[in-house]
């Protein structure tokens, strides 16, 4: 698309993005392992892990507390995360970090408060100088209503990211785990 003669790339909600390399192929020096909100799952967490062992990376955890609004505009202490929401984070988190540690890998953390997870992950990831990002992720939704779940933020981090964005999703049908993009 072109508008007063720049060439914008034009994105369409509907259309998958590219699928990223194959973990094995990693070969960068940081990854983000992050979420919107949710803890982070061992399966995440292996992952994350595998691909930094292979490459010697770094891994960044991060973890999303929501902030639900604001009140006319301005900052409403009411729709901060409460002192439990925190808590989850911070135990999340912390978790992640043990088993980074465990199996030998240096690990940093930050827990940031936004509205917009998505956003917020791509911008750390990009100050950083990230190579590739890491979340646990529902089953994606149809694109019309998928923009309206909080859930769902995986899957725009995937798309609005230009580094490789690897989602892990648990298997409804087996209970198991799954890469996003790899065969059942």
């Amino acid at each position: 698309m072109k508008v007063l003669g720049i060439v914008l790339p034009l994105e369409w909600p509907w259309v998958a993005p590219p699928k990223p390399p194959p973990p094995e192929n990693f070969t960068g020096k940081l990854i983000v392992l992050a979420s919107e909100g949710r803890s982070i799952p061992p399966a995440a967490i292996s992952l994350a892990a595998r691909m930094a062992e292979k490459a010697g990376a770094n891994v960044h955890v991060l973890a999303i507390a929501r902030i639900w609004g604001t009140s006319f505009g301005f900052p409403h202490p009411g729709l901060l995360p409460n002192k439990q929401e925190m808590d989850e984070r911070h135990d999340s988190v912390a978790s992640a970090i043990r088993s980074l540690k465990r199996r030998k890998i240096d690990a940093t953390a930050q827990i940031s408060g936004t509205r917009n997870a998505a956003k917020r992950i791509i911008t750390e990831a990009r100050q950083r100088g990230a190579d590739a990002i890491v979340m646990a992720a529902d089953p994606p939704r149809h694109w019309l209503i998928s923009d309206m779940l909080w859930s769902q933020e995986p899957y725009r981090v995937r798309r609005l990211a230009r580094i490789p964005v690897y989602l892990v999703l648990e298997d409804e049908k087996t209970g198991g785990t799954r890469r996003i993009g790899q065969s059942q």
